[in-house]
């Protein structure tokens, strides 16, 4: 076999799919037609659970000076009354990293590739993959160079497409959409300031205008974004031109104060995929699932995606654990990920109104109680963890350790068990015996304050960082062991 991995789309959700692969020590190959990283920004913002992914492959404290923290986000009516205010905290989250981050996309991926040359990854660049076949225990990918036509296959057990809204890999496994009927073209607009503008803010805004809603963000140093709804009149097909484009910026900025770095149309969609994995082909990222942008959860799915499928993929490679955890991979990411649709459909249908009868209602609605809002953290699906509810299939905290490191520095790609030394000292010699053989790494007497919010004696952390489950006496211990997907399976075929 060539590959156990090969993965179509080196954006940041290919790329951080890479890493964590690396770091399992699964060989892959990544498949990119474009010949380096695409230099204008697309996504700008992330969250603290992402920023744990990449500290986890090693590459957060690259990655942590090139940011801003996000002080948040406030919708606003035409004439400039609040109509939500949604603050971010600037102190550390229970993540161990702040709330929410703005970054230059570029940058974050020159970052995420140089991690990947850490490993023995093979990347082909300027290489467009054409069709696959699926044969026995692999997939063969054929591919062609761009640069001199030459055509090869390589052999994969896996192959992920990471490779966006019109995915090859989706096309190639018949996977049907769902339709969440958001579906509205907007201009969006990047510049890069030529001086100083402290008067366009810190937060971003949603200005909830029937004459044209409009969304300002501001991002790292001089980069600054508008996206604007195209409204009755609007050409699609010349609004992008740079006289078009400074006669809508006018409110804000000048042609002498900036420079553009990208115009474009985009349709916002808001669409789920059916069926993520289709034998050895599996979707990740945009290929997955597409969400309006107006929680600016986009690229932070795909990565919780990648986050996800990384560890399963090592253990049925590595016969750790049987095939059919694969299948937890969509039956937990889908429904956690239409949360975060389901939210920005709602916000996007504030802002997208354009009846200005309608407006006036809205407005009227917020105007003696403007929406404080708070970030979501769903949980997963049913999976792994079962079926049972909360706390199982939560995201965890990341506590600091009695050593002062943080949790997910001392557990990488592995389960972790937060216990309390009592607790512990009572498990059967033959429980601890399975933790160990499964390499769970045991922190007896941390996470103490997590625990007791929990009201539990122990829990245990799968290395995406969700709750396995929690436990209150031994025999719930029994039964979380008996979920670790490896258990009793060691030496198990994939």
């Amino acid at each position: 076999m060539d590959f156990d991995v090969g993965i179509v789309g080196y954006g940041p959700v290919g790329a951080t799919l890479g890493n964590l692969l690396g770091m399992a020590g699964i060989s892959t190959v990544i498949f990119e037609r474009e010949s380096s990283v695409y230099h204008a920004p697309r996504a700008g913002h992330f969250d603290d659970e992402v920023m744990r992914v990449w500290q986890t492959v090693g590459l957060a404290d690259a990655i942590e000076p090139t940011l801003r923290i996000n002080p948040g986000m406030r919708f606003v009516n035409a004439k400039g009354d609040t109509l939500i205010n949604w603050p971010r905290p600037q102190e550390v989250s229970p993540q161990g990293w702040n709330a929410s981050y703005r970054f230059h996309q570029p940058t974050l991926e020159r970052i995420l590739r140089q991690g990947i040359a850490r490993f023995d990854h093979k990347v082909l660049l300027e290489n467009e993959v054409q069709s696959f076949v699926e044969s026995g225990d692999h997939v063969a990918v054929h591919s062609r160079d761009l640069r001199t036509g030459d055509e090869q296959t390589v052999r994969c057990r896996y192959v992920v497409g990471c490779d966006g809204g019109r995915s090859l890999v989706r096309r190639s496994m018949n996977s049907g959409m769902n339709d969440l009927q958001s579906d509205e073209k907007w201009l969006v607009v990047d510049v890069e300031l030529t001086e100083d503008l402290p008067a366009l803010g810190d937060f971003t805004i949603q200005y909830c205008d029937p004459a044209r809603p409009v969304t300002y963000a501001r991002g790292v140093g001089g980069h600054r974004r508008w996206e604007l709804m195209l409204v009755e009149g609007d050409d699609p097909a010349t609004i992008a031109q740079e006289d078009s484009v400074w006669r809508l910026l006018k409110p804000w900025i000048a042609p002498t104060q900036a420079r553009i770095e990208r115009a474009t149309v985009y349709n916002f969609h808001a669409l789920v995929t059916r069926g993520w994995r289709d034998g050895r082909l599996i979707l990740a990222g945009d290929s997955a699932h597409q969400m309006p942008p107006f929680l600016g959860q986009g690229m932070c799915a795909g990565i919780r995606d990648a986050s996800n499928l990384a560890w399963k993929l090592a253990a049925v490679l590595q016969r750790r654990a049987p095939e059919a955890l694969l299948d937890t991979y969509e039956s937990e990411r889908s429904p956690h990920v239409r949360k975060y649709i389901e939210q920005a459909i709602r916000l996007g249908s504030l802002i997208q109104i354009k009846d200005p009868a309608e407006a006036r209602r809205r407005d009227e609605m917020f105007r003696n109680d403007p929406e404080v809002m708070k970030s979501i953290k769903p949980a997963l699906g049913s999976g792994l963890h079962g079926a049972n509810g909360a706390p199982a299939g939560e995201l965890a905290p990341q506590p600091r350790l009695a050593d002062g490191r943080r949790m997910d520095d001392a557990v990488g790609l592995k389960f972790a068990l937060l216990s309390t030394r009592q607790f512990f000292d009572m498990l059967p010699a033959a429980t601890v015996e399975t933790l160990q053989a499964n390499d769970v790494v045991l922190l007896v007497g941390e996470g103490l304050d997590y625990l007791h919010a929990l009201g539990a004696q122990a829990a245990i952390v799968r290395p995406d960082r969700y709750l396995l489950g929690a436990a209150t006496k031994i025999s719930d211990m029994e039964t979380l062991v008996s979920r670790l997907p490896f258990s009793s399976r060691i030496g198990h075929a994939a």
